[in-house]
């Protein structure tokens, strides 16, 4: 029987750190050693305060968690990895996952006799091998950052399905996934966008993009305007900021419904997109991305706390303005 810490939320607003059981090793599983995990201030905000809107599987207790990197420690053999070291650093997917290799985990159903939503806030888990994608070892902590980069990818390729790629000329919040969308954006050589922020000490930080208080922003013709503020009343004021036949794609998280105005969107035939969950090739695309230099993820990670202090990470996480990104350090 293999146990492990893990950070559960007993319910809302009650969080411990508690010792369990593994699910048992199977073929195809590996099972990694976290070194680091990142506190997701959208969908983990929710579980913590009980807002999340009905989502398959809620309930509690659960172990949150979906950034999750660390070093591979066992292979079931008909895994494909075998049990020798790998030699050198293959691009991300190009070679079975072996010991001792970097990886990132979104996530995982690891822990026995709690909700696994989204299971990857412990010491060890037990993934299936292609659940898991290489990263350089020098990325180090940084790699918690890459399903959010995986997200803010996705948000952006998706594209609705068509081409020209429709890329953010605005993009309304300047956290994490805010700083994220305009990195990609450049990343990808596409024009830089302007973002807003409303919270004077998150102004600072831009690289190659302006940053501006709403107010101060006149323009009424922006062709893509993403959102990422969370704000479930933000919709009108985008819609007025939009030129004709623009879109508005919301790729926040949002715990209430939102509704619009109908007259001003039927004016500006408006397009509302919703940019759902990344998928292996976003992750892979912007692992990539990383490795190659295109994308950095400096400056994003603020904080970092030990398991012992869990629920003062968390509430700093959610609470502190100043905390862009908050990471939980499991190495002994």
């Amino acid at each position: 029987m293999t146990r492990a810490q893990a950070i559960v939320f007993e319910a809302p607003q009650r969080l411990s750190v508690q010792t369990l059981e593994l699910k048992p090793f199977e073929a195809n599983d590996l099972e990694v050693q976290v070194g680091f995990s990142g506190v997701s201030t959208g969908t983990e905000r929710l579980l913590w305060d009980g807002t999340m809107p009905p989502f398959p599987g809620l309930g509690y207790p659960l172990v949150p968690g979906y950034e999750t990197v660390g070093t591979v420690v066992r292979i079931a053999d008909s895994s494909g990895g075998g049990v020798a070291d790998s030699a050198g650093t293959p691009a991300a997917g190009s070679a079975p996952i072996a010991l001792a290799d970097q990886v990132f985990v979104p996530g995982s159903y690891s822990f026995q006799s709690v909700r696994n939503i989204f299971g990857g806030a412990g010491s060890r888990l037990i993934v299936p091998h292609d659940r898991v994608v290489r990263v350089a070892p020098e990325l180090g902590p940084k790699a918690v950052l890459l399903a959010l980069a995986a997200t803010s990818y996705h948000t952006i390729s998706l594209g609705g399905g068509r081409e020209p790629m429709i890329a953010p000329d605005l993009i309304v919040g300047h956290g994490v996934m805010g700083r994220l969308l305009a990195r990609i954006t450049l990343a990808l050589g596409l024009p830089a966008p302007t973002v807003w922020e409303t919270q004077a000490a998150r102004r600072e930080g831009a690289i190659g993009y302006v940053v501006l208080d709403p107010k101060d922003d006149t323009r009424r013709d922006y062709r893509a305007i993403y959102d990422v503020s969370g704000d479930t009343s933000i919709l009108n004021r985008l819609i007025a900021c939009l030129a004709p036949g623009g879109e508005v794609v919301l790729a926040g998280f949002y715990k209430s419904d939102l509704s619009f105005a109908f007259a001003p969107a039927f004016m500006r035939e408006a397009q509302i997109r919703v940019a759902a969950q990344w998928k292996k090739h976003d992750l892979l695309a912007v692992t990539t991305l990383v490795e190659s230099g295109a994308l950095s993820l400096e400056g994003l990670i603020t904080h970092t706390f030990h398991p012992g202090k869990a629920r003062e990470a968390y509430e700093i996480a959610f609470g502190d303005v100043q905390c862009l990104k908050m990471m939980i350090d499991w190495r002994v």
